[in-house]
């Protein structure tokens, strides 16, 4: 599977490792800024409830309250919604989808200035909701602060988008969960081993079991992130023989939603409790403790509802079966045994939704895993099992190998016909 990364080392590739060490630099910046507190504020000391998802993208910024504490959620969230309105919601939106690469320029453009205002608009929020006591010029320099914090992050993604390997954004947000993973694992010694909650040799017993089950939930996101539904497709225009040397197909993953059902499911449940944050009343602020939040029987149940719902919902957007069907008549190409049209239609979304149920059964485990954990005695919250976290570790990594992979091979192949043609 490394063997292509071989080539990495190779002189014609400087330009490659300039590239990486150039993700690298940024990705210090990003670690360097999660430490920096925004001057006047404190540590957020209640429980964050649903933003614990937002706390966890942002190398616990938020917690700390550091310059960085917004993270690139704003421009996730714009990119959200304008995704959501090029699904015929808005004509212009559309337009912008159907012109290719110039369009994508424009939406990104409008994602930018979407995710600069929403950055404001949640900095206000968290300000207000979180720095009790402290006046309004305090409040509103808090915003500012945070709104440049998310808007220098959103340049910094840009630029190793543009410059480095990988998707700026995915990896910031990687780098964000990654700076976390040492505290957890400190912290599960602490209160397992040296704590003497546990007795010395059931403590020790305990932290070994909770590394081998965190490897084999690590193995077993990487296989379900990497599974995938191969549809074979053929080409009118292809003879038997090309099609027997070739196959093509239409490859459908297992989660093809990835996390977007965890958030949105997230933000759902956790409106209330930013709400009852806000308002600051102590009976609707109890009302969702016990029955809303996700920590609750209740708001557990919904909250592994939702899941289900959006990831049904979100992967049907994502890959819509008409619009498949579509492509495949364009591209004078159709699955063996099934009739054009109407019926390829409902056969790709008869294996979407087979695919979605076991995908989104696999997320509710992952995102139900650390709730579940949260219940055991003398272990600290942060001590987690699996996780919307992992899930993001280890779809980032691997497209981001995939990319490098890609990018070595091909120019290994460039350089083979060059030295061919001398």
């Amino acid at each position: 599977m490394f063997s292509n990364l071989k080539g990495l080392f190779s002189p014609t590739n400087k330009d490659l490792r300039k590239r990486i060490l150039f993700t690298l630099a940024i990705l210090a910046i990003f670690v360097a800024g999660t430490t920096i507190v925004v001057p006047g504020a404190k540590a957020i000391t209640s429980d964050l409830g649903f933003l614990e998802l937002l706390n966890l993208m942002s190398g616990g910024s938020l917690k700390t309250f550091s310059i960085f504490a917004l993270g690139v959620m704003p421009y996730i969230s714009a990119s959200i919604i304008t995704q959501l309105l090029q699904m015929d919601i808005i004509p212009y939106f559309k337009e912008l989808k159907d012109q290719g690469a110039t369009g994508r320029q424009k939406i990104n453009r409008i994602n930018r200035y979407l995710g600069i205002l929403f950055a404001f608009v949640q900095g206000y929020i968290f300000s207000y909701a979180y720095l009790k006591g402290y006046g309004t010029l305090t409040v509103l320099k808090t915003t500012l602060i945070l709104t440049a914090g998310s808007s220098l992050l959103i340049w910094l993604a840009d630029q190793v988008t543009n410059k480095g390997i990988g998707n700026g954004m995915s990896l910031l947000i990687m780098a964000g969960i990654v700076q976390q993973l040492p505290n957890i694992f400190l912290t599960a010694f602490n209160d397992l081993v040296t704590s003497g909650n546990f007795g010395t040799l059931a403590g020790i017993s305990l932290f070994i079991l909770f590394v081998l089950v965190y490897i084999f939930i690590l193995v077993g996101v990487i296989f379900v992130e990497s599974a995938q539904r191969r549809i074979p497709i053929q080409y009118s225009s292809r003879t038997s023989t090309a099609y027997n040397k070739e196959q093509s197909y239409i490859p459908i993953k297992l989660n093809s939603a990835s996390v977007m059902p965890v958030i949105f499911a997230s933000a759902f449940v956790g409106i209330p409790s930013l709400i009852a944050q806000v308002i600051n009343n102590e009976a609707f602020k109890n009302f969702v403790n016990n029955y809303i939040n996700y920590t609750s029987l209740t708001g557990f149940i919904l909250y592994i509802v939702l899941i289900f719902v959006f990831g049904y919902v979100y992967t049907l957007m994502e890959l819509n079966p008409d619009e498949m069907s579509e492509n495949l008549d364009k591209n004078r190409s159709y699955i063996p045994g099934v009739t054009p049209g109407s019926q390829t239609s409902s056969y790709l979304k008869y294996v979407i939704t087979r695919l979605t149920v076991v995908g989104s059964i696999f997320l509710i485990i992952i995102a139900a895993l650390p709730i579940l954990m949260s219940k055991i005695p003398h272990l600290s919250s942060s001590v987690t099992l699996g996780g919307t976290g992992l899930l993001i570790v280890v779809g980032v990594a691997l497209e981001t190998y995939k990319q490098l992979e890609s990018s070595i091979v091909s120019r290994s192949y460039s350089g083979a016909r060059k030295r061919r043609r001398r």
